[in-house]
């Protein structure tokens, strides 16, 4: 770890905090090891026992929504394995936030207003905005939601369109449905999910949904991933019954993951992760 940027891990933490505090939401702590990690191909949840250290504590927060509360956010250790270099670790610090009765536009504006906060000589006010299918077409030259293809559609976002994304703030908006296994379709276009991805200089930062709420759809969802895992030679994770029930008595919310170490590298300045925590 560079230990110069200490200092600056510690103001971002506290502006986060600050942050949030200061408009009504909860902090909240979730467990760390769990039953049942939400099925996604090619994220592995580190084992503990017979348990999984969590890549995400999505599932326990959404649970929280479900038994009532509205605003709620948590920094904690999340793990992922396989995943090391200059932007990955397999140990790392998230931040998700969430609210109820709100979709991702809200969640955008809350974003907005973060990253003006902790990375004020570059952050804005209002972040420019591009869709997913602008993206593909000018700098790939296909639309993904007309003809989707998964394994082209990862390699092209890694090699053509990260790279080609502009200097600065970017949300990309609106991913084809296939990409965005716990996000709710939009209404008037189900081929596309509200689900939008904040970049800072082609730096992915934040990943956000307005959230399923759809029990039976999600149930789906996850099978389907299953299915996709074990044909991979992935782990079959078992189903998280709880969070499933509970999602039938979960209001309309929108969701946000942020990688906090991310966050800290570009208020320091730095392009390995290895700067900014130890690893």
């Amino acid at each position: 770890m560079n230990l110069a940027c200490l200092p600056e891990r510690a103001r971002v933490l506290r502006q986060i905090r600050a942050f949030f505090d200061a408009r009504g939401f909860t902090e909240v702590e979730t467990p760390v090891r769990i039953p049942a990690p939400a099925p996604e191909p090619h994220i592995d949840c580190p084992p503990s026992g017979d348990w999984f250290l969590r890549a995400s504590p999505e599932l326990q927060m959404k649970k929280l929504l479900a038994a009532g509360m509205e605003r709620i956010y948590q920094i904690g250790p999340c793990f992922r394995a396989g995943e090391k270099g200059r932007r990955h670790s397999p140990e790392f610090t998230m931040l998700e936030w969430y609210r109820a009765h709100a979709d991702y536009t809200q969640i955008a504006i809350d974003a907005e207003e973060l990253v003006a906060d902790v990375l004020r000589p570059r952050g804005s006010a209002a972040l420019p905005r591009m869709t997913v299918r602008e993206a593909y077409l000018r700098w790939a030259g296909w639309d993904p939601v007309e003809a989707w293809d998964q394994d082209r559609f990862d390699f092209d976002m890694a090699t053509k369109i990260e790279p080609n994304l502009p200097k600065g703030p970017l949300l990309l908006m609106d991913y084809p449905a296939p990409a965005a296994s716990l996000a709710r379709l939009k209404a008037d276009d189900p081929r596309v999910a509200e689900r939008w991805e904040l970049y800072v200089d082609g730096l992915e930062l934040a990943n956000a949904f307005t959230e399923l709420t759809d029990p039976v759809e999600q149930r789906r969802r996850f099978e389907s991933a299953r299915a996709e895992r074990r044909a991979l030679g992935e782990a079959d994770y078992p189903l998280d019954e709880e969070f499933l029930d509970a999602l039938a008595r979960m209001p309309p919310s929108g969701g946000v993951a942020l990688g906090v170490d991310r966050l800290v590298m570009l208020a320091c300045g730095v392009r390995d992760i290895s700067d900014v925590r130890f690893c």
